[in-house]
């Protein structure tokens, strides 16, 4: 049953998505993907996803223990946090702090989690700021 439910919620939120997408405007300069094709692209695939769940659940679902639900819980508040705090702090800190968190929760020691939020965050805004040229949000100090 809670597979049912899962892909009913995941079917609507693909329909949702690709609906939202349609009312983007496109400029009359693009390329000839244009900027609704990543997004339709993602509502397919949760659609095609979900359509599984709903058509083949699985018979006898077997939920994780109530630390590990807490777990995933905890892990979609810091995605949330990020995104809340990403204005103030800008992209590098926190990418930083919410990369070195997810990685301490799936396993790697402190020390290692401090590096690999640092190494994500540096290496992210390489590719994008430097390389690519986007604009991402900048913090107290000006990255």
């Amino acid at each position: 049953m809670s597979d049912r439910i899962l892909g009913g919620v995941g079917l609507t939120l693909a329909i949702f998505f690709a609906w939202s997408t349609t009312l983007i405007q496109e400029s009359f300069m693009t390329d000839v993907v244009g900027p609704k094709a990543f997004p339709l692209i993602i509502a397919a695939v949760l659609g095609a996803a979900s359509l599984v769940f709903l058509f083949r659940p699985d018979p006898a679902p077997l939920w994780p223990p109530l630390n590990r639900l807490a777990e995933v819980g905890f892990a979609v508040l810091v995605c949330f946090l990020y995104a809340k705090v990403l204005p103030e702090l800008g992209f590098i800190i926190s990418t930083t702090l919410a990369a070195g968190y997810l990685t301490w929760r799936l396993g790697t020691r402190p020390l290692q989690s401090v590096v690999v939020g640092v190494a994500t965050a540096v290496g992210i805004y390489i590719v994008f700021r430097v390389i690519l040229g986007l604009s991402l949000a900048t913090g107290p100090f000006g990255f």
